[in-house]
């Protein structure tokens, strides 16, 4: 049975990870006849977010792994003690926590940096060309991760894809619907929620992600 490593950035869109696109990404995983692993960094948050009014909870701070053991109902494993030969396949789902928490883009853009652990785990993969798929917003790591020229998407928003082009990506601009796939990377990317308006539409990209990670495992 194929294992898939999951690495989540906490819970909730705003701040963590898109809790949706996570959900919807075991589920395609579970359906698919694999198993997954979720993991996630043991760090603080950039920040809490209030989900009802959009605002910054100014003096309130939460752990990116107790978090996202929300999402997990409890497993979930500290991004420390991965080891990639357990492991056939990468896949990160969006959410803010991606741009905030494994990575800096929201807050420094061209200028982003990734968080060591998660550096290390996706590159691992990278390395071993073992495939990978990213989603949502996540695909902004993809440069750092890659290299210069790798292929990846975050849908159709003309100035994130801009950045991403300045600093290395060969983003291609997809429908919610579809997947973007660099074979020679085993590299896969599909813009869930930064296009999606309902479950039904983020499924649609990610169920399409999530076979074609599966398939390259091969």
């Amino acid at each position: 049975m194929k294992n898939i490593a999951i690495i989540l950035s906490g819970c909730g869109v705003y701040d963590g990870s898109e809790i949706h696109e996570a959900v919807l990404t075991l589920l395609a995983i579970e359906q698919a006849g694999a198993k997954y692993r979720c993991f996630a960094p043991n760090i603080n948050q950039h920040h809490v977010i209030n989900h009802v009014s959009g605002e910054v909870m100014q003096d309130e701070q939460r752990n990116v792994l107790v978090e996202s053991a929300r999402i997990a109902r409890g497993d979930v494993e500290d991004l420390s003690e991965f080891y990639i030969d357990e492991f056939d396949a990468l896949i990160v789902p969006g959410g803010f926590g991606a741009a905030k928490n494994l990575s800096d883009f929201a807050i420094n853009g061209e200028d982003i940096s990734i968080n060591e652990q998660v550096l290390s785990v996706c590159q691992a993969f990278a390395k071993a060309n073992k495939p990978a798929g990213y989603m949502c917003i996540a695909p902004v790591m993809i440069p750092l991760i890659y290299g210069e020229g790798a292929q990846g998407t975050i849908g159709q928003d003309i100035a994130i894809a801009a950045s991403l082009t300045n600093i290395g990506l060969a983003h291609k601009a997809c429908a919610v619907d579809d997947i973007v796939v660099d074979e020679a990377r085993q590299l896969v990317s599909t813009p869930a929620y930064m296009l999606a308006t309902s479950l039904v539409e983020a499924a649609s990209g990610i169920n399409k992600l999530v076979a074609k990670v599966l398939n390259m495992t091969n």
